[in-house]
C-alpha cells in the first residue's frame, strides 16, 4: 500500500510542510518559506491550489504520471489523489498553496458555483498556464489573504474576506482554463470533454446505484447522438473505444476508493457493480493486475 497523506483539513498539508496554521478552515502556504521538506502523495479532503513557478517531476495527479508546465496551477478537489511519494529526498519549491475546506463554502453562493469550475477535473488540462502577469496578481492576493489571517482572528467578518480572496482567484484560474480551452481543437476535444463530464457527474448523482456502471449507449442517449457516433469521435480523439474509456474512468475512481481505505467488495458497490468479481475482472484487464496486488505495492 502506497504511503499516502490524508489531507482531511487544510492544516493537516501546512504541518506536514512546516507551515503556520492559521485557520482552521484555510491555508496559505509560502513555499519559499518551508522550503526544502519531503515531497508526498496526497488525498484529498479539501480543494487546493498549487501555483508554482516550477513542479517536481513525475507527479502524480488522478492516478497518472505527468509533468506540470513551469509558472502554471494545479487544482485539486476532495476524493482526488495527486502528488508524489515521499522518496526520501529533500525537494525545494517556489510559489504558494492555498488550500480551502469545502465546510468554508457551506450555504453560500460560492458552493453553489465550484461544479461551474472545470479545472478541478483531472481530465479538465492537467495545469493552468499562467502569463506573468497573472503570476503576479495572483501571488499578491494570496499575500493579501496571508495578511488578514495572520493578522485578525476567526470570524464571519473574516470568513467573508476569505471568500472573496478566494473568489477572485478562482476566477483568475477561470480565466485562465478559458483561454487554454479556445486554443484547442474544438470539434472531438468538445464532445470528448462533454463526455467526461457526464462521466463525472454520473458519479457525482450516484445515478451508478441505480443504473450500474454507466454504458456507452446511455452516455450518447445523453449527449444526444447515436452510440456509433460517439464511438468514432472517441475513436478519433484517443484513439480507443467509448466503452474503453468508461471502463478507464471507472477503474481511476475505483483506484480513488481502495486508496482511501474501502475494501474491494465496497469499492464494487460505490462503483455500481452488481458483483465483486466484476469489478476485480474489469481492474485486471484494464490494469493487468488484480485490486489485492494494486493494494499491495
Amino acid at each position: 500500500m502506497k504511503n499516502i497523506l490524508h489531507v482531511s483539513n487544510p492544516n493537516v498539508y501546512a504541518h506536514y510542510v512546516g507551515a503556520a496554521e492559521l485557520h482552521p478552515l484555510v491555508s496559505t502556504i509560502h513555499y519559499d518559506e518551508v522550503s526544502p521538506f519531503r515531497s508526498s502523495l496526497n488525498s484529498y479532503g479539501v480543494y487546493g491550489l498549487f501555483i508554482q513557478k516550477s513542479f517536481p517531476k513525475n507527479l502524480t495527479y488522478g492516478m497518472k504520471m505527468f509533468d506540470a508546465a513551469d509558472g502554471s496551477i494545479i487544482a485539486v478537489e476532495p476524493g482526488q489523489i495527486g502528488g508524489k511519494e515521499d522518496d526520501g529526498e529533500d525537494i525545494y519549491v517556489n510559489g504558494w498553496a492555498l488550500l480551502f475546506s469545502p465546510e468554508l463554502l457551506r450555504g453560500t453562493d460560492l458552493e453553489t458555483k465550484m461544479k461551474d469550475y472545470q479545472f478541478f477535473s483531472y481530465f479538465a488540462i492537467e495545469s493552468l498556464q499562467m502569463e506573468p502577469s497573472e503570476w503576479g496578481r495572483i501571488t499578491q492576493l494570496l499575500t493579501q489573504l496571508r495578511h488578514e489571517l495572520q493578522e485578525n482572528e476567526d470570524s464571519p467578518a473574516l470568513r467573508a474576506v476569505i471568500l472573496g480572496y478566494i473568489r477572485l482567484i478562482l476566477e483568475y484560474c477561470q480565466r485562465i482554463y478559458l483561454r487554454q480551452l479556445a486554443q484547442e481543437d474544438k470539434n472531438s476535444s468538445d464532445i470528448l470533454k462533454r463526455f467526461h463530464g457526464l462521466l463525472r457527474q454520473y458519479y457525482l448523482d450516484n445515478r451508478q446505484m441505480e443504473l450500474g456502471v454507466p454504458s456507452v449507449r446511455y452516455c450518447a442517449g445523453q449527449l444526444a447522438y447515436s452510440p456509433r457516433y460517439l464511438g468514432d469521435v472517441i475513436h478519433k480523439s484517443t484513439g480507443g473505444t467509448a466503452i474503453g474509456y468508461i471502463h478507464n474512468f471507472v477503474i481511476e475512481q475505483g483506484k480513488n476508493h481502495l486508496m482511501n481505505g474501502h475494501n474491494i467488495n465496497e469499492t464494487a458497490h460505490l462503483l455500481g457493480f452488481e458483483f465483486p468479481h466484476h469489478f476485480s475482472r474489469l481492474f485486471k484487464k484494464v490494469t493487468g493486475i488484480t485490486p489485492t496486488e494494486f493494494l499491495g505495492r
